[in-house]
């Protein structure tokens, strides 16, 4: 589609952090220094240059993250690499980052930089893993990442998701409605919830269900799910009940979850199937 063939270079989606997120940056620095800081005091304000080195191999992500780390202590961030960059430490370290500023300052922020420059990059190495698996033999279905992130940190997995070339799924509860087994079994019907949660929803939010066979899918998409998620199906069966709930609702997204891993994920990549979705936190 022409949607798909826009290039957007990795470090556009750092427009997208929401206006208090600096705020949470703070937050992680109040958490790792709430009293004084004796460490600090010992090295003083004496100025030094901190170098950045990746031992493995991996995705490059999370500097709009490290870059607001060291605003908030003074210091400055000369980047070596760019964002979204894949990093090969085969021929030993690589260069990524060149920092600046008071000893007591770069220590000051390292760990909170280096856990956060971590933590997005494996998220960011993975979901490109399963990306580049899931597209091998030809199939153009997005790669979602699901709600299952560190409580806290959403905001940096959501967005390492992006820098992957992965779909961030529904970002929270609000986002989209997704009607699960238990939503299901405590309202009393697939048709009842679907009728229920559109009524709440309107035109503008989207309805996804839970499905765990062929008919509980189709009686989802009949009642007017926007999504149905087959759930924990096996990669044949799955195809077989995504062509068979698509031959009926052609315009209901056929999304497959469950068991889903990097060695399999191709598997599940077949026609009917418009979202593969699994864990990458």
């Amino acid at each position: 589609s022409d949607m798909a063939a826009v290039e957007i270079a990795a470090d556009d989606f750092a427009q997208l952090l929401p206006p208090d997120w600096t705020g949470t940056v703070r937050a992680w620095l109040a958490e790792d220094t709430p009293a004084f800081d004796i460490g600090g005091f010992v090295v003083g304000d004496k100025p030094e240059v901190a170098h950045l080195y990746a031992k493995s191999a991996g995705v490059l992500c999370g500097r709009p993250f490290v870059d607001q780390v060291f605003q908030e202590c003074g210091c400055a961030v000369e980047w070596h690499r760019r964002e979204g960059e894949h990093l090969d430490a085969g021929e030993g370290k690589v260069h990524v980052a060149t920092v600046r500023g008071p000893a007591r300052k770069l220590l000051l922020g390292e760990r909170t930089a280096l856990n956060t420059l971590s933590r997005a990059s494996g998220v960011a190495t993975v979901a490109s893993e399963a990306v580049r698996a899931a597209r091998a033999s030809g199939w153009a279905g997005a790669v979602a990442g699901t709600r299952k992130t560190t409580p806290g940190f959403r905001v940096v997995e959501k967005y390492a998701l992006l820098v992957a070339g992965a779909d961030t799924h529904r970002y929270d509860l609000s986002h989209m409605v997704m009607l699960k087994d238990n939503h299901i079994w405590s309202c009393g019907s697939v048709t009842a919830a679907v009728h229920k949660a559109k009524r709440a929803a309107g035109f503008s939010t989207k309805v996804e269900v839970e499905a765990r066979s062929l008919e509980e899918g189709l009686e989802a998409a009949a009642a007017g799910a926007d999504v149905v998620m087959l759930d924990n199906f096996a990669p044949e069966a799955l195809v077989e009940a995504a062509g068979a709930i698509k031959a009926k609702h052609p315009h209901v997204l056929i999304e497959a979850s469950g068991g889903v891993t990097l060695d399999n994920i191709a598997q599940f990549a077949g026609a009917g199937v418009d979202v593969i979705s699994k864990s990458f936190h």
